[in-house]
């Protein structure tokens, strides 16, 4: 090879190099922002209960399909209410959301992990053979919550369920992946 070449692999090199570093680590810190959660949560604190005189729950009393079929992703204030009208613990971050949430009848502003842009139509209750964390992160053992990232130019989750996945189920499940089945 002559010394010409090996010259110009070096910038080639050089320039692939930069592309990677900025690619996987520069860009996706520009991309996402880390928004966190309003307040914190304790999924083992609710299923778990260490305490003798509190009930525990189980996913389904939280997480729950509606009357129409829908699904309930994030509890409402009512239902959280429905335990923690008063502070049951002397956890600092329960007493905080009962002050500026439950009394004063306020949502909570959750951050989606999964929230579907508008063209997509994804039935839960079509998929409940299923175990959540076949999609989902399993969360029964999470003593908090996992970070919220969210993409600076569509306000979606980084985590959010992406298209090839769906696909992926569905070829292994002998189901059809006809475009009309999830998107409006």
């Amino acid at each position: 090879m002559s010394k010409k070449k090996k010259i110009g692999l070096l910038p080639f090199a050089a320039g692939f190099a930069a592309a990677l570093v900025f690619g996987w680590n520069i860009f996706p810190q520009i991309l996402y922002s880390n928004k966190g959660q309003p307040t914190t949560f304790s999924h083992t604190g609710h299923l778990n209960h260490t305490q003798k005189d509190l009930q525990d729950l189980d996913c389904v009393d939280c997480h729950y399909y509606r009357a129409d079929g829908s699904f309930a992703g994030t509890p409402s204030l009512e239902s959280c209410a429905e335990c923690h009208n008063e502070p049951l613990t002397g956890v600092p971050s329960e007493q905080t959301f009962v002050s500026e949430y439950v009394k004063k009848d306020k949502q909570v502003p959750w951050n989606t992990y999964q929230g579907q842009p508008d063209n997509v139509y994804f039935s839960h209750i079509a998929h409940d053979t299923y175990e959540c964390t076949e999609c989902h992160q399993d969360m029964e053992n999470a003593d908090s919550l996992p970070p919220y990232y969210e993409n600076k130019l569509t306000g979606y989750s980084r985590d959010i369920m992406k298209m090839h996945e769906c696909e992926r189920c569905h070829a292994r499940e002998n189901t059809s992946n006809a475009c009309y089945l999830c998107h409006k």
